[in-house]
């Protein structure tokens, strides 16, 4: 793995994951494909100190989208949507601040430990009932589904027939006999 850090204004971090134990590589004197490139240093007042292997870290592009779609908006839950003391009741500044920050550091943690322990096997689950009710659908229910359909194919052409002969015009007349009629409500 080769590290190269660019420039001190720019301070990018291109990181080349291929294998350098192969002599002919580099034989048309190519600079080596990057695969992964992390985005430029934020401002130095926004800078935090992180370390090296942070800043170099593999799983860097999956953290930006995760949610694409927001189906899980509702889940964005801070300190202030749980617990919040009303101007006229509160608690000493540092209860306050020691109270936020366990209820952060309880969260992430216990969300993670979660996650590990229930993340691959709810993954599996759901990708097997979801590929089983795909086979259903694709290979039983769209099948029945059309030769049902031609089957009953008279049937829909008679329903056609009954509602455009004896219920619509039915409905036209009604609906033409009684637009004559007005209601005013008057207040006594």
């Amino acid at each position: 793995m080769d590290i190269m850090m660019k420039g001190e204004d720019s301070e990018e971090v291109e990181i080349d994951l291929g294998d350098s134990s192969d002599p002919d590589e580099f034989d048309n004197e190519e600079e080596p494909q990057t695969l992964w490139r992390a985005p430029p240093a934020l401002e130095e007042e926004e800078n935090i100190h992180t370390s090296t292997l942070v800043e170099i870290s593999d799983t860097k592009p999956l953290i930006n989208v995760r949610d694409p779609r927001g189906i899980n908006d509702c889940l964005k839950v801070t300190f202030e949507d749980v617990i919040a003391e009303p101007v006229s009741v509160r608690s000493g500044d540092r209860v306050w601040i020691w109270s936020n920050a366990l209820f952060e550091v309880t969260r992430v943690w216990i969300y993670r430990i979660v996650t590990v322990l229930l993340a691959i096997p709810v993954s599996i689950i759901s990708g097997l009932l979801f590929a089983i009710l795909s086979c259903l659908h694709i290979w039983m229910v769209g099948p029945c589904v059309q030769c049902i359909s031609i089957g009953t194919r008279w049937l829909q052409d008679l329903w056609s027939i009954v509602l455009s002969i004896i219920v619509r015009p039915f409905f036209l007349s009604a609906g033409k006999c009684c637009g004559g009629f007005s209601i005013h409500l008057a207040k006594e």
